[in-house]
């Protein structure tokens, strides 16, 4: 499908939230998403994600996650002094406000006439993928898509450590985990910690392991991995378009490799 664009500013307390919307350009209704960059906010590289996801048939709103520290529009360059000022970023940032910053942005999916109301998901990347699956507290999320999600096993996120991963029985929609075997911030360990709570809270969830770095879908390093990264695009589009179908399916666990 073919899309439109547009940025928007929501007001949260003292800040303007700014928030790309991307929606399909033929008449809706649509599925809503709430999209989660990584530590970069919403440079090319993760606008075209957006974009891609909005032409699937759904209507993407990815709000600028640092809006409290950077002026709008701000884009982090990755590596650097862009990678250091995002971590920053995140480490003073609350988690309440983060929380807040989602609960606002699932509002506003809400009160958009071609948004369909019932059939809401969330999906992001890195610290992302954290925020995507605290997103799914939210019952109004039917579906939450978790890419290599930083933080998630140890609490970090924020300006304090959080126990989010002690959540899942909070969690009443489906989650689909996307994870590289080469990554280093959620290695191993990590990632069995992580399906292992997912599993014994009896979450239902997928997750994916493909040989890959951390950062594997963003395609302006030397990280990228476009196989892995298109099959994982492949399994997230299958995974919400059967969510929000309502044929969803049990807890599962499948790995897979590129």
């Amino acid at each position: 499908m073919q899309i439109q664009q547009q940025d928007i500013g929501l007001e949260l307390g003292n800040s303007m939230l700014r928030l790309h919307v991307a929606k399909p350009a033929q008449p809706g209704p649509f599925p809503g998403v709430l999209f989660f960059s990584d530590i970069y906010q919403l440079g090319e590289p993760i606008l075209r994600l957006v974009h891609r996801l909005a032409g699937y048939g759904y209507v993407v709103a990815a709000p600028e996650i640092f809006h409290r520290l950077e002026p709008p529009g701000t884009v982090l360059t990755p590596g650097g002094i862009g990678r250091l000022r995002g971590n920053h970023d995140a480490r003073h940032t609350a988690v309440d406000d983060f929380d807040r910053d989602t609960k606002a942005v699932i509002d506003w999916l809400m009160d958009q006439p071609e948004v369909q109301r019932d059939k809401l998901a969330s999906m992001g990347f890195c610290i992302g993928g954290h925020l995507t699956f605290r997103a799914a507290f939210d019952a109004r999320i039917r579906a939450s898509v978790c890419c290599y999600p930083t933080g998630l096993h140890d609490g970090v996120l924020g300006d304090e450590p959080t126990d989010t991963l002690q959540h899942c029985r909070s969690i009443n929609g489906a989650v689909l985990a996307i994870f590289g075997s080469r990554d280093p911030h959620v290695p191993q360990q990590a990632r069995e910690q992580i399906l292992t709570a997912f599993a014994t809270s009896g979450l239902r969830y997928h997750h994916l392991v493909f040989d890959a770095d951390h950062t594997f879908m963003r395609d302006d390093g030397p990280r990228w991995d476009p196989q892995a990264s298109d099959e994982a695009w492949a399994a997230s589009i299958g995974f919400l378009g059967a969510q929000l179908s309502g044929n969803s399916s049990s807890a599962s666990s499948s790995a897979s490799t590129s």
